[in-house]
């Protein structure tokens, strides 16, 4: 994810980093080859003029945006509900650890501790398994080598983890160290966890219809590459810089809708779940008076994974 300070109007106009033109520079390239060309020849190819004027680029440009906004919001959507799961784990991350620290025995410190790197693990390997990532250092560094080879064997690593919390609590239960009552505010918790690893499977494994991408992508081209004999006649010299602007607006929107509908990527607008995680740990240990690991923050380039 992109995050830049605040600036003013026209610096963000000659921002670089972290804008996707330098993403979509070749297929910009291209199109000012063929604006040019189209320039150099009066919009003719082999010698025939092709019979082509504004007025059609006209109604099919706005019909075109109208696509596209609709792909942008589609994709938007898959992302805000994304950051919508992973703000519903926080809370309920919290809310469990509080009941844990509140609720169970003060001598029962060792299962307090247990539970509670438990609850972290569920978030890192969450973020692994969408992310396809190996999870091994984390769960060494906080189940220990015996928990994470067990769970490596497992093809679902966060559920499995959320179900040994489960067992714990009930173990907890049986010993009467729990009353059924915080039982089953404890277990309510869990199962907010285990929606939020439902959404985002499910958002994980259910791509936009690559069908509906192809159409757009080819869409977007043809009326890129066929802008410049449209315009050549009206526009002349300034038909390469009029078309390589539209280009970029089109081309560029398309690329932003690609990088946000999976938004649980590497790719530099996506979530940036590193940091999500680190502050899901932070957050945890914050109400355990334990020692906090250090902030996620922005590298160089303004981007935060």
């Amino acid at each position: 994810m992109i995050v830049r300070p605040k600036r003013n109007w026209f610096s963000m106009l000659f921002v670089w980093s972290g804008s996707v033109l330098q993403t979509i520079i070749p297929q910009l390239l291209v199109l000012a080859f063929v604006s040019a060309f189209a320039v150099l020849t009066h919009g003719r190819i082999l010698g025939e003029k092709i019979p082509l004027n504004t007025a059609p680029f006209t109604l099919f440009g706005v019909a075109l945006t109208i696509f596209l906004a609709f792909r942008n919001n589609a994709s938007y959507e898959r992302f805000k509900e994304a950051r919508h799961l992973w703000g519903s784990a926080l809370i309920a991350s919290r809310s469990l650890t509080s009941q844990i620290l509140c609720y169970l025995p003060a001598d029962g410190s060792e299962d307090r501790i247990r539970l509670v790197n438990r609850l972290i693990a569920f978030a890192y390997s969450l973020k692994h398994e969408l992310r396809k990532t190996d999870p091994t250092q984390d769960l060494v560094r906080l189940l220990g080598e015996d928990a994470m080879q067990r769970l490596r064997a497992k093809c679902y690593g966060p559920t499995a983890i959320l179900n040994e919390i489960r067992h714990n609590i009930a173990e907890l239960q049986m010993r009467e160290l729990v009353s059924e009552t915080k039982l089953w505010m404890l277990d309510a918790q869990l199962n907010e966890l285990g929606k939020t690893v439902g959404g985002c499977e499910r958002i994980a494994s259910t791509p936009i219809p690559f069908a509906y991408g192809v159409l757009l992508h080819r869409t977007v081209y043809a009326y890129c590459v066929m802008l410049p004999f449209g315009l050549v006649d009206s526009t002349e010299l300034f038909t390469p810089i009029i078309c390589v602007f539209v280009a970029y607006t089109l081309i560029a929107l398309e690329a932003i809708a690609d990088e946000i509908s999976e938004p649980f990527s590497m790719a530099p607008n996506a979530l940036a779940l590193d940091a999500i995680s680190r502050n899901i740990e932070r957050s945890l240990l914050e109400l355990c008076d334990r020692e906090l690991p250090e902030q996620k923050l922005p590298d160089h380039r303004y981007q935060l994974t």
